[in-house]
């Protein structure tokens, strides 16, 4: 489990970021690999030497070479190439203070801004019945946006009443969020009390909890998903969470109000699997996922093609990046769990829930 955390052996762990292709499957969708980018966050004592002694030291001289080339500090997408960079001092004293695991406000987005200084905070989590305001989505179609979709976002908003967290969690002063991935690399490390401690709990799609508690642990705050991607077994979901839409088409938003207004969901609807025609929650526990989440991890955070902003092969994110990228606008503090395949063990669980090993995604690419 990786999480942003400052300490003297501490580190900060962001999932996501660049290179995201791994297998080609014989379907053409592409698998991704999230990748992990550390960024240690303890001060190394140079950074403390007299500037000016440092300034001195470094003075060209009339015997020295001409300079080379400037080095680029930032990549093409604007992220920090030199990872091993620190908060500015005051940034790290201030957080250094905080007793360990007391909760320290605004610590994800000081990270961010730190390795992308484009990153900006303000985001809602939701759409709520302001949702045709926000220019960053109003001019893409889904997935990046909701243009064409408003007279079904107004039915479901009209009928969802509820638009943020619970009155508990949005009450709360700082914020600790973990998102829960589906891997293998979960199994058998009894995390699970660790995942509970969290204010907020994300998990993705139909991953399961029952019977998996001691490793991934019980407790689901939200649960984001898309219609081929939901709980169809009315006895697997959890009592208590939020019921979150990531739209990535037309049609998931039309499930949705399907699905609000307790209507028959039809199966030629355009979905490229059997779909959930019930889930059991009442409409003000139901959401929509702020798409502008999708468009930032895919075209700001990961680099796939823009192409003119419309959806293709090759540039939608993977569901975890969405949710990863959601929490840094929206908790004071975010870890990530279950993330990341080790292709070195083939006969690791491919995902903590079932038995398929590593080694399918290998032999499922060698038969293309």
């Amino acid at each position: 489990m990786c999480n942003f955390e400052v300490g003297p052996k501490s580190c900060f762990w962001l999932t996501f970021l660049h290179m995201e292709s791994l297998a080609l499957r014989c379907s053409g969708r592409r698998e991704r690999k999230t990748v992990a980018i550390l960024l240690p966050l303890s001060i190394p004592s140079h950074l403390a030497a007299d500037p000016g002694k440092d300034r001195a030291q470094k003075e060209p001289t009339e015997t020295m070479a001409a300079p080379g080339p400037a080095i680029p500090k930032y990549d093409k997408l604007g992220f920090l190439l030199n990872l091993d960079s620190k908060l500015s001092p005051e940034l790290a004293s201030k957080y250094a203070n905080f007793s360990e695991g007391v909760c320290k406000p605004g610590y994800a987005s000081a990270l961010m801004t730190v390795i992308f200084p484009k990153f900006s905070k303000p985001a809602p989590m939701f759409l709520d019945d302001s949702f045709r305001k926000w220019a960053r989505i109003r001019d893409f179609v889904p997935p990046f946006g909701i243009k064409g979709q408003d007279n079904l976002i107004k039915a479901i908003l009209s009928a969802t009443k509820d638009y943020r967290l619970t009155p508990a969690l949005d009450s709360l002063s700082c914020r600790r969020c973990i998102i829960v991935g589906n891997g293998g690399v979960l199994a058998n490390k009894s995390l699970g009390l660790k995942i509970d401690d969290y204010d907020v709990v994300v998990r993705l799609n139909s991953a399961p909890v029952k019977g998996f508690e001691k490793d991934v642990g019980g407790k689901t705050t939200l649960r984001i998903t898309y219609p081929e991607g939901a709980i169809q077994k009315m006895e697997q979901y959890e009592k208590d969470s939020l019921f979150v839409l990531a739209g990535f088409k037309w049609q998931d938003f039309k499930w949705l109000k399907y699905i609000v207004y307790k209507e028959k969901v039809s199966a030629s609807d355009g979905f490229w699997k059997s779909v959930a025609t019930r889930v059991p929650r009442e409409p003000h526990e139901i959401r929509i996922l702020n798409p502008y989440f999708i468009q930032e991890a895919a075209f700001s955070f990961i680099g796939l093609p823009f192409n003119n902003g419309l959806m293709g092969r090759g540039n939608i994110p993977t569901l975890g990046s969405v949710a990863i990228t959601m929490a840094l606008h929206n908790c004071d503090e975010v870890a990530v769990a279950g993330f990341g395949y080790d292709m070195s063990s083939p006969n690791a669980p491919l995902h903590y829930y079932e038995n398929i090993k590593m080694s399918a995604i290998k032999e499922v690419g060698s038969s293309c």
